[in-house]
């Protein structure tokens, strides 16, 4: 049985007493190989009696998204096998990521069984509240919240993995049977079926905040930025626009007024961000990130992966006097630059071959986060962001022909990034895009996607919903995009999940 450990979020920090009541819930995924109804040291006959439970079990969930341990490897799947990464680190460490940047990686993948095992985990859990809370006696309000944040979390899983994978198995109900757990693969229209129904039942029951105690839980805003990202993906133009602009009707999302303040542990679930993985340092079980550790160089504690390419690098705009957009030195370290630490950074903190770049964001301070203790970050990952929804919505807008309102959203992003300049900002750099030409329009939206987004795991995911054309430009000769553009499905998987027919 895999284990739950059960989260209070603080802001949705972790309060630590709370990570001892509850480990080895029920329901967890277990091996197939058993006949009988699978049964733990809780059984539904014990558990999920009262409020407590149930929060705590909705506790459970969102830890199992975060980046506690080294399964959550999205940055693999969203920045390396993109443009904009390589793997970094030692020559030979975590080889099986190499294969999954050069897209020769097969079934037998270990990293990408690790994700897979992490992502279902996560769901196992996820369908283990949507199951039993109906039936647990209490306020009907705070009941139908879990569910519907439960319901956002599943939908989310379920987007990664089949934007990653493909068809998948569509496991909705507890893992304590043969019939839940042999589920056959499901068509990805089905997939996105689910993750829309899953959306929509969430955003009528989650509320548009939280009183401070619970500030991080997944919201109203969150669901319907998911519903408008869902419908983005699948090219549904009108719907994905509509469903943006609900998000702006709430009146409550901005763009923070300097964009390096994002990614700083003093402004963690700030107006701008949307929907945030949560993460508390120092508490036993861990509950900090490790990837404070994957990315930080060795001078720091940390493995060096995940480094910047030079595309990535030359992808954002210089002036004509050789300014350059202030997004670059926020989100990528580079030769003579500033660091953290007051250090400037040193091409040789990132000895990838043909690299000397590392991801800046994601990286805390040594006086935040010793070098000691660089695996145990309390820095949040924000998965989705309104300058996200903006350019999104820029996107929807210009494929609807709608050119003003595109431009209007893409500029916002842009005015920010340019009021980030310390200093007074040439004239020519990051200034507004002006073209109404529907191709022009979009070849600008994609670019600012990219340096808006660098090194936030998005990469990949745009690269490929954009197409064959533009997947294949990116990643070069080695890439197919009717062949590579989706991971093969684990052996394991296929070998123990008797419903699946290759």
């Amino acid at each position: 049985m895999m284990n739950v450990i059960v989260v209070q979020h603080r802001r949705m920090k972790i309060q630590p007493a709370m990570l001892l009541i509850i480990m080895l819930i029920l329901l967890g995924a277990c091996k197939d190989f058993l006949t009988e109804n699978l049964k733990g040291s809780f059984s539904t006959d014990t558990y999920y009696k009262n409020d407590k439970q149930a929060i705590q079990a909705i506790n459970g969930a969102y830890n199992a998204n975060s980046f506690t341990g080294a399964n959550n490897v999205i940055w693999v799947f969203g920045d390396v096998a993109s443009d904009d990464a390589v793997k970094g680190g030692i020559a030979g460490d975590q080889s099986e990521i190499t294969f999954i940047d050069n897209f020769t990686a097969n079934a037998g993948n270990g990293m990408i069984f690790n994700f897979w095992q992490f992502t279902y985990e996560a769901i196992a859990r996820t369908n283990n509240v949507i199951a039993y809370v109906p039936a647990v006696p209490m306020d009907d309000g705070l009941k139908n919240r879990i569910i519907g944040e439960a319901k956002f979390l599943r939908a989310y899983n379920y987007f990664n993995l089949v934007n990653i994978f493909g068809k998948v198995p569509l496991k909705l109900l507890p893992q304590i049977t043969q019939e839940t757990i042999n589920v056959p693969l499901s068509e990805i229209a089905d997939i996105y079926s689910q993750i829309e129904k899953d959306l929509t039942d969430a955003a009528t029951v989650l509320p548009v905040s939280y009183s401070p105690a619970d500030v991080g839980r997944v919201t109203k805003g969150a669901a319907l930025a998911m519903l408008g990202k869902a419908n983005l993906f699948q090219q549904n133009w009108i719907a994905a626009s509509g469903y943006f602009q609900q998000v702006d009707a709430l009146g409550i999302y901005k763009l923070l007024p300097d964009y390096t303040d994002n990614f700083k542990l003093a402004f963690e679930n700030s107006s701008e961000s949307i929907f945030e993985i949560q993460h508390l340092a120092k508490q036993n079980p861990q509950t900090g990130s490790q990837i404070n550790q994957w990315f930080a160089p060795a001078g720091d504690g940390g493995y060096y992966f995940d480094a910047p390419t030079k595309s990535l690098v030359d992808a954002f705009e210089i002036s004509a006097t050789g300014e350059v957009d202030p997004r670059l030195d926020a989100s990528i370290g580079r030769d003579g630059q500033p660091w953290l630490n007051g250090d400037i950074f040193s091409t040789g903190w990132s000895p990838a071959p043909g690299n000397g770049y590392l991801t800046k964001k994601h990286q805390q301070p040594l006086s935040e986060v010793s070098a000691a203790l660089k695996g145990d970050g309390d820095l949040n990952y924000i998965y989705l962001r309104y300058a996200d929804v903006l350019l999104m919505k820029a996107e929807a807008f210009n494929e609807i022909n709608n050119a003003d309102s595109a431009k209007s959203n893409l500029n916002k992003v842009r005015h920010r990034a340019r009021a980030s300049f310390k200093g007074t900002p040439p004239a020519d750099l990051l200034a507004d895009i002006t073209t109404s030409d529907q191709s022009l329009l979009r070849t600008a939206i994609q670019k600012e996607r990219r340096v808006e987004l660098a090194q936030e795991f998005h990469r990949y995911f745009d690269l490929m919903r954009w197409g064959k054309t533009i997947a294949e430009a990116a990643l070069g000769p080695d890439f197919k995009y009717e062949t590579k553009r989706y991971l093969p499905i684990p052996q394991k998987e296929v070998d123990t999940n008797q419903a699946i027919h290759q």
